[in-house]
């Protein structure tokens, strides 16, 4: 990984989320990113509509981003961020 500021704990809005790679984070922002075209997927949880995020960086895929749920109880996701743990880095910024 190339060590570029993608969020912070503080964002961070579930630890119980499983990406392609195993654990994954939903997070309620992310920077220093772009997104991919928009796909439809079905995911464990239902029908999204979700674009896979980069790194602006170094371009390696980190995880995606919820465009659309179909089922409203999901809705709750749009515009929410999936950083996948196996694809980012944590870095312990010091004061």
């Amino acid at each position: 990984t190339c060590h570029t500021h993608l969020t912070t704990t503080n964002l961070l809005v579930s630890k119980h989320f499983t990406g392609k790679t195993g654990k994954a984070f939903l997070f309620s922002k992310v920077y220093n990113y772009t997104v991919g075209p928009e796909q439809q997927r079905e995911l464990l949880t239902g029908k999204h509509i979700c674009g896979d995020i980069y790194c602006v960086c170094c371009l390696n895929n980190i995880g995606w981003t919820y465009m659309y749920a179909y089922d409203e109880s999901e809705r709750y996701k749009i515009g929410k961020f999936i950083l996948e743990k196996a694809l980012v880095e944590r870095i312990q910024v010091k004061d």
